[in-house]
C-alpha cells in the first residue's frame, strides 16, 4: 500500500498526470476520504462559530473517540472546503474523516488562515462551515437541532437517522465494513446525547427550526435512514416505521424538501407505501456488486433477502418511483479489501463496472460512498489503509464513461454536479461529472 509518507505527494501527482480527465480536485478529495485528515490544535474550534461534526450515522473516523483525544473533544468541523493552492483547486467540499496519522494535516498558517498540508507543504486553503442559525436553537425538551436533524453537504441535506442501531446484529449478520452499532455504543459510553429512536414530534420540531432559520433556503433535501429492521419497531415494519416520518414531514411541510429514504430493498408493496407516504427518492443500497463478496461482507442481507432477490427488488422499485429516482449506493473500495477482495485494480474495476452496467441499462443510476476503513469493523481492522487510491480514481473515470454510454446524467437530490460546484461530500462522483448549465 502507499505507506511511505513522503511518496504521497508523488503518488497524487502521478495519478493526476495519468488520468487528466478526472478533475484534480477529485484526486485529492478521494485520498482524503479513503485515508482521512489530521487536525492541529490550531485548527480545532471550541467556540460556537464552526459547525461541528455530528456523527450522524457512522463514525467515519480512523480511530475510536477515546483514541482521538482533543480532536474528538473539540469537535472537528463537519466538512471542509478546499480551494486554491499549487493545484489551483476549484471549490471542493470534503466530509471530515479524522486520522491523526494521515499525511494530510489541517492547521493554521503564520497569518492564522487555515490550510491543508500534505507532506509538510500547503496544498490548499481550507474553509470551515459556519455554525448555522438553526444549530443555535434547542427543542422544547432541550435537545439540540444537531442531535435530531443534523445537516451535511454544506447545508444542502438534512440527515435524519431516526433509528440509530441496526437489527443485523453480531458477526454473523452485520455488514463487515459498517460501524453503525459500534458508533452508537461509543457515543453512549462517552455520555453524549445519541437518541436511539427519534420520536416523530422531535423530528418535526427540529425541521420547524431549520425551516424558520434557513432563510437562504440552503437545505434542499432530507434523508430518512437508520439501521435495517428485520422484525418490528413499535409494532411497525421497516416501510411503515420510516414511512411514518415521511408522511408527517410531507403533511407539515408539503414540497419544502426533496424526501429521500435509505432502506433495505423491500418488496414492491412496501416500496409503494414509501411512495404513497410522499418519499421522492429511494436508496435500496446494493453495497458491493461481486456475488462472493456480497455474501461475505453482507451476511445479514444475504440471509434475510439474498443478492439476486435484492437486485430484483431494486428493479421492481423503479416501476414505483421511476428509474431516475431509485439510487442504490455501493461502498467504493471494499472490493479490494483483504483477505477476500480483488488484488488487482483491473479486476475490481471490471467487477464494479459490471454492476454499474446492470443498473444503468435499466435507467437506474447508482451512486457511491468512498469506503472509510473504520477501526472497529472487520474490514477496517484488516485494511487500515483502505483501497489503493488508483482504484478510486479509475472508478470515477469508469463511472462517468458508463453514465455517458447509457445516455444518463447525475441523479437528482444531490445538488449540482461539476468540479467547483458539487456539494456531495462523501465521494467525488458529483465532482467528476460535467457541470450542468444553470
Amino acid at each position: 500500500m502507499e505507506s511511505q509518507e513522503q511518496s504521497r505527494t508523488a503518488l497524487v501527482e502521478e495519478l493526476m498526470q495519468r488520468f487528466p480527465e478526472v478533475p484534480r480536485e477529485a484526486v485529492i478529495k478521494e485520498d482524503l476520504l479513503r485515508g482521512g485528515m489530521a487536525f492541529d490544535e490550531s485548527a480545532l474550534s471550541d467556540g460556537g462559530d464552526v459547525k461541528p461534526k455530528s456523527y450522524f450515522i457512522f463514525s467515519f473516523d480512523h480511530r475510536t473517540l477515546p483514541e482521538l483525544g482533543a480532536a474528538a473533544l473539540n469537535r472537528p468541523p463537519e466538512e471542509v472546503v478546499l480551494t486554491g493552492g499549487p493545484y489551483e483547486l476549484r471549490r471542493t467540499v470534503v466530509s471530515v474523516r479524522v486520522n491523526p496519522s494521515s499525511p494530510y494535516r489541517v492547521r493554521a498558517g503564520e497569518d492564522g488562515s487555515l490550510g491543508l498540508y500534505l507532506d509538510g507543504h500547503r496544498i490548499a486553503d481550507v474553509g470551515v462551515p459556519p455554525m448555522p442559525d438553526y444549530y443555535r436553537h434547542t427543542l422544547a425538551n432541550g435537545k439540540s437541532v444537531m442531535e435530531v436533524a443534523p445537516t451535511i453537504q454544506w447545508g444542502y441535506l438534512i440527515y435524519l437517522t431516526v433509528f440509530r442501531v441496526c437489527q443485523y446484529f453480531g458477526a454473523k449478520e452485520e455488514c463487515q465494513y459498517c460501524d453503525i452499532n459500534h458508533n452508537w455504543r461509543q457515543h453512549k459510553a462517552a455520555g453524549r446525547p445519541y437518541t436511539g429512536v427519534k420520536p416523530v414530534e422531535e423530528v418535526l420540531e427540529a425541521l420547524e427550526l431549520i425551516d424558520r432559520h434557513d432563510t437562504a433556503g440552503t437545505s434542499k433535501a432530507y434523508t430518512l435512514t437508520g439501521g435495517a429492521i428485520t422484525s418490528h419497531i413499535g409494532g411497525k415494519d421497516e416501510a411503515d416505521f420510516y414511512g411514518q416520518y415521511a408522511k408527517a414531514i410531507e403533511e407539515r411541510f408539503p414540497g419544502r424538501w426533496i424526501g429521500k429514504v435509505v432502506a433495505q430493498a423491500l418488496p414492491r408493496d412496501d416500496v409503494q407505501r414509501f411512495h404513497d407516504y410522499g418519499v421522492k427518492i429511494y436508496h435500496p443500497n446494493f453495497e458491493v456488486w461481486d456475488k462472493r463478496l456480497f455474501e461475505l461482507y453482507c451476511p445479514g442481507k444475504e440471509r434475510y433477502v439474498g443478492r439476486e432477490e435484492w437486485h430484483r427488488r431494486i428493479l421492481d422499485s423503479a416501476e414505483v418511483f421511476g428509474a431516475s429516482h431509485v439510487i442504490p449506493n455501493f461502498v467504493a473500495g471494499v472490493e479490494m479489501a483483504e483477505p477476500f477482495g480483488f488484488t488487482a485494480v483491473d479486476e475490481a474495476i471490471a467487477s464494479t463496472q459490471e454492476g454499474l452496467r446492470f443498473f444503468m441499462s435499466h435507467g437506474i443510476v447508482p451512486r457511491f460512498t468512498t469506503w472509510c476503513p473504520e477501526p472497529t469493523t472487520p474490514l477496517g481492522k484488516a485494511n487500515p489503509g483502505g483501497a489503493p487510491l488508483e482504484y478510486h480514481i479509475r472508478l470515477l473515470q469508469t463511472y462517468r464513461a458508463t453514465l455517458e454510454e447509457f445516455g444518463l446524467s447525475s441523479p437528482p437530490g444531490y445538488g449540482p454536479p461539476g468540479p467547483g460546484k458539487a456539494v456531495f461530500s462523501v465521494s467525488s462522483f458529483m465532482d467528476s461529472l460535467p457541470a450542468k448549465d444553470d
